[in-house]
């Protein structure tokens, strides 16, 4: 099939495909007229490659993925490591958000949002110098 196709089954753009297969991610057999032919595994592929990114993973994670999938030996406690370390990794996130929404509700409670020029807002945001160095 063509890549408008393999598009459509994987959900991914014609763009992010040919990146993938720019950076040896995946690999496209080739049409006797030259042009790239997709098969259906490389489409299960790319569906793979699809879900692991919509999950956080890195294009090296996707990598270190695709090849324990094609190995019949590999341990399961290789792949629920990488999750875990995922887990871990999104967990930090969220206390990030947590932090950076705590410290903009504190200060958009403490703004009173009306006529005055005074803002505890842009008084955070330049350092708490908001005055001296406009």
């Amino acid at each position: 099939m063509n890549i408008g196709e393999a598009a459509k089954r994987s959900g991914l753009p014609p763009k992010t495909i040919r990146y993938y297969e720019e950076i040896g991610l995946v690999i496209a057999d080739r049409a006797d007229n030259g042009y790239r032919d997709y098969s259906d595994n490389l489409v299960h592929r790319l569906n793979f490659i699809h879900r692991s990114r919509d999950l956080g993973f890195s294009v090296e994670e996707c990598r270190l993925l695709l090849s324990l999938y094609d190995d019949n030996a590999r341990e399961s406690a290789e792949v629920k490591a990488l999750a875990t370390a995922k887990i871990a990794e999104i967990d930090e996130k969220l206390a990030r958000l947590a932090g950076l929404k705590a410290t903009l509700q504190h200060l958009a409670d403490h703004c009173h949002g009306d006529h005055r020029p005074d803002c505890p807002i842009l008084e955070e945001l330049s350092g708490g110098t908001e005055t001296c160095c406009r």
